[in-house]
């Protein structure tokens, strides 16, 4: 039997890499559920899950990792924060996805489509960003987008949710809209948390 004499640096960057990579998988598929042919609702969704699922496992084997490693590359508390931080935008998505279609929601109202839009762009830089994460190359770049698409966001966000309660004369239908728009933001708003906790390991390791 042969014995480790040195402890063994786990890797946790292409971790990260691939809960990303299936980050924008969700991102583009809950565009299609919105803006895409009916009957590929069902499709969207359930594919959505499926990667969400695949993104927790990864997660978990983050923190295995963790819990058996003495030699981490960064931070413990930032590996674990940024592996929680990019788990929770995936878990957003799937949640948008599963709510839209208990909602029947229907006809999609003006916003919708660039708001699923400036999630693709969001989680695009986040990928990114986490790609050049270990060689620290160019990766502040991708952060300040995606801090400049969230601005956006929350613009787009407060235009559309004032002209749907403008607009909108069935109650029902205003309730359910009016969640969408709130977990698309928000789904936003998790991503920028991802850019924040990216942009601190790299300054903390600069």
């Amino acid at each position: 039997m042969r014995w480790r004499l040195l402890p063994q640096e786990e890797e946790f960057y292409e971790l990260f890499v691939e809960v990303a990579r299936r980050t924008v998988e969700a991102a583009t598929l809950l565009a299609e559920l919105f803006t895409g042919k009916p009957e590929r609702a069902t499709y969207c969704v359930d594919q959505i899950k499926k990667l969400e699922n695949e993104a927790d496992e990864l997660t978990h084997e983050v923190v295995r990792r963790l819990d058996r490693t003495f030699i981490t590359p960064i931070d413990r508390e930032d590996i674990h924060l940024l592996s929680s931080d990019l788990d929770d935008v995936i878990d957003r998505i799937d949640g948008a996805a599963r709510r839209a279609h208990i909602f029947r929601v229907g006809r999609t109202p003006e916003g919708i489509a660039e708001m699923c839009d400036l999630i693709c762009q969001i989680t695009e830089e986040i990928l990114l960003a986490v790609t050049k994460l270990r060689d620290k190359n160019d990766v502040m770049a991708h952060c300040i987008r995606a801090k400049r698409l969230e601005e956006e966001g929350d613009a787009l966000y407060q235009t559309m949710l004032g002209r749907l309660f403008d607009t909108e004369t069935d109650p029902i239908r205003l309730i359910k809209w009016k969640e969408m728009y709130d977990i698309l933001e928000h789904t936003i708003d998790e991503s920028e948390d991802v850019a924040n906790a990216i942009q601190s390991i790299v300054l903390k390791h600069a």
